[in-house]
Formats: structure tokens, C-alpha cells, sequence
């Protein structure tokens, strides 16, 4: 897993503001379809940015209240909705959550699902919190779409084998919805956001990934500090050759319980 310490919290802070990450919370903001009055839980709310959106579009007529298990992130999260009085920062997990039960008209969690061993488990705790009718709306990239290219391409494979460790499920987009339906909700779409890009933007998901990707390889023992930023460095000098290409997959699943 990753260790979401304050030098993390401050690297994502960073690329979260970035045109990319604006891309994934504006598509779970639109899945979401807030409305005057409604009780929304950002689950996973990390440093806050979405719970921040969603507080504005509601205004003084309804609440936020953003869940993290991250002290680090939720400091994050509060200072920047300090301003909101209708958002709450709470500490909690997905299949713990700090709400009563039948007490949210709605829930979103962006990229949080793939770090849960307990998929059952979480969507029944978020059924208990939401109205009869309400909607969740999840957010994680399939990891089986991912290209990235390389004049190293063995090497590559093996940092990307080593980076899945980072989380628990690889492919949430594929076994989620019949989980879903399993716990009584109705899947309503399934919407894929792809990401390309051939340039290596400082605000972009792949540059993010480098700086996250080079501790963890490290840190999980097969690449030594060396090879690590040999491989990062590739990326950079690629991108400046214009021979840089990234790809994935990001998706966005929206399910209802019965009214």
C-alpha cells in the first residue's frame, strides 16, 4: 500500500490540482448530480478538493461530510474547506463509516475502491448510510489498461508488476458492478475516461506516478535506488526526445438503491 505521509500529501496536492485530476473529480461531480439540500459523503475524501467542489455547488442548503483515515489528509482536507460551514471532515473507512444509518441522499469515492480488501463489505456499509433511493458513484482506473511505453520494455514490465502491489484490486471497474448488484443496488452506467498523453506534463497523472513509483519499487525490494531513477529518467528523457507516450483507463460507476 502507499503511505500517504505529509511528503505524499504534498505531491498529490500538487498533481490533484492538475488538469488531469480535475478531469476524474468533474466526471464523479457530474455522475454525482448534486442538488440543493442534499446530504452527500465524500468517502475517501484525501486533501479535499472534491468535497470543496461539492460544497460549493450545494451551498448553505446542504452538507458534505468528508471521511479519511489519513490524519495527514484530512488536515489537508480542512484546512482548505475551512471557509465551508457545511462541510464536515471526519475520521473513518469505507466499511466503518462515522454516519447513521439512512443519513446520506448520496456517496462518492474517487480511487479509493482498489485499496479495499473487503468490496462486499464496503458497498454494504454504504448501503446502510444512504436513503432509499440514493446514489453512489465510484471512481478507479481498470489497471489492466494501462500503456506505457518504453525502449526498455522488459524493465517496464517489472515496474509496473511491482507498482501493483500498491493496491488490492487492479481491476474494480471489471468486478464491481455484480457486487454491486449482489448488495441490492442498480448498476446504472458504467462510464469509461481514458487518459493519453505524449508529453510529460509536471501536473499530469504519469509524472505523479514516476514520483510515487520510484520509493515504492524501492522500497518493495526488487529495484535498488539506481535502477529506479534509471527508469525514471528514461520517461524524461523520452518525453524530451517527443517519443513519450502514457496510457489509461479511468473509470466511473453509478449505481442507485431502490426508492
Amino acid at each position: 500500500m502507499l503511505q500517504f505521509d505529509e511528503r505524499t500529501t504534498k505531491l498529490l496536492e500538487q498533481a490533484y490540482l492538475g488538469a488531469d485530476f480535475s478531469r476524474r473529480r468533474r466526471a464523479s461531480f457530474d455522475a454525482l448530480n448534486p442538488s440543493p439540500g442534499d446530504v452527500i459523503a465524500d468517502i475517501g475524501c484525501g486533501n479535499g478538493l472534491l468535497t470543496l467542489e461539492l460544497s460549493r455547488t450545494l451551498g448553505d442548503q446542504g452538507r458534505i461530510i468528508g471521511i479519511d483515515p489519513s490524519e495527514d489528509m484530512r488536515n489537508a482536507a480542512v484546512k482548505r474547506c475551512a471557509d465551508c460551514p457545511n462541510v464536515e471532515i471526519l475520521s473513518g473507512t469505507v466499511t466503518d463509516l462515522p454516519l447513521e444509518s439512512a443519513s446520506a441522499d448520496k456517496a462518492v469515492s474517487l480511487q479509493v475502491f482498489e485499496y479495499l480488501g473487503d468490496l462486499p463489505g464496503a458497498v454494504t456499509e454504504i448501503k446502510r448510510i444512504l436513503k432509499p433511493g440514493g446514489r453512489l458513484v465510484v471512481g478507479d482506473m481498470h489497471w489492466d489498461t494501462i500503456t506505457w511505453f518504453s525502449d526498455q520494455p522488459d524493465r517496464m514490465e517489472a515496474m509496473l508488476e511491482t507498482w501493483d502491489g500498491h493496491l488490492v484490486e487492479r481491476c474494480i471497474p471489471a468486478v464491481l458492478p455484480p457486487i454491486l448488484r449482489d448488495a441490492g443496488y442498480r448498476v446504472d452506467s458504467v462510464t469509461a475516461l481514458p487518459f493519453t498523453s505524449t508529453s510529460l506534463h509536471p501536473d499530469g497523472l504519469a509524472n505523479m506516478m514516476i514520483h510515487l513509483m520510484k520509493p515504492f519499487v524501492v522500497r518493495k525490494g526488487p529495484f535498488c535506488q539506481d535502477a529506479a531513477d534509471a527508469w525514471a529518467e528514461e520517461q524524461v528523457q523520452l518525453a524530451k526526445a517527443g517519443r513519450f507516450f502514457f496510457s489509461i483507463t479511468h473509470f466511473v460507476i453509478t449505481a442507485t438503491l431502490p426508492g
